[in-house]
């Protein structure tokens, strides 16, 4: 197998590296590649940063690096702390600006820009965050503070294509949350993750308080009958925001 690019998944909430991008940050790993998670919300004192760990190490992803700002809908994510969508741009910036340059990857993943499914603020926002961030990493002028600068090679939206929403509207929809997916012609690569689909469901696992809500979608999906629940995660799509190979090219994330 060849060593595949040195991937840094950029994600909002504990879980959602699982969901999103476990497969790839899996296959990554099986390749030898290095790979790290940040997380923007929950602080590294709070219930949900022992799961986030446990699905890292099943992943191979290292530890966790929190941001620590608090989620825009629980106050308990990081009590007495500033929520995400509250905090200076610049200076969530800059503190996503130092993870980049201290990992130095080939690959930065992050949310696309209507906030994944149900357009979470804080999912929103941290597209947002990383956008500027990836640029700014490169540029030395901008915060000095955060290290020597590193341009990664390559930045990529996770996403969900309407085509590829399947059984997951009916679900989402049963428990009163909206759906947002984007037009096909908007992913550059769809990853077939079927043989790390395991790994990925065990990571989704980890995060145990998830799987015990009815709502969450770990909750959903740990309901499911098993066939039903690997074809809703044995595929993981994303668009390239920065240049390079176009639709069609092959599928796994490169740099």
């Amino acid at each position: 197998m060849p060593v595949l690019p040195s991937l840094l998944a950029v994600f909002a909430h504990p879980d959602d590296e699982a969901l999103l991008a476990g497969g790839v940050l899996a296959q990554h790993h099986a390749a030898g590649a290095r790979t790290a998670v940040v997380t923007a919300t929950w602080a590294p004192d709070s219930r949900r940063a022992p799961e986030l760990a446990d699905s890292l190490v099943v992943l191979g992803a290292g530890v966790p690096r929190l941001l620590g700002y608090n989620d825009a809908r629980n106050p308990e994510a990081a009590p007495g702390r500033p929520r995400l969508v509250d905090a200076p741009l610049d200076e969530a910036v800059g503190r996503l600006v130092a993870h980049i340059r201290d990992f130095r990857p080939d690959i930065v993943v992050g949310h696309d820009a209507l906030g994944q499914l149900t357009g979470h603020p804080d999912h929103v926002r941290t597209h947002q965050i990383t956008l500027l961030a990836v640029e700014a990493a490169g540029l030395a002028h901008l915060y000095p503070e955060a290290g020597p600068p590193w341009q990664p090679a390559a930045l990529y939206a996770a996403t969900h294509p309407e085509s590829g929403v399947g059984l997951l509207r009916p679900l989402l929809e049963g428990v009163g949350k909206s759906v947002l997916a984007v037009p096909d012609s908007y992913v550059t690569t769809s990853v077939d993750v079927t043989p790390w689909a395991d790994v990925k469901w065990r990571a989704i696992l980890a995060h145990r308080g998830e799987v015990a809500r009815e709502r969450a979608l770990p909750g959903i999906l740990a309901r499911l009958p098993e066939a039903d629940r690997t074809r809703i995660i044995q595929t993981e799509h994303f668009t390239r925001l920065t240049p390079g190979p176009t639709k069609g090219e092959p599928a796994q994330l490169t740099s």
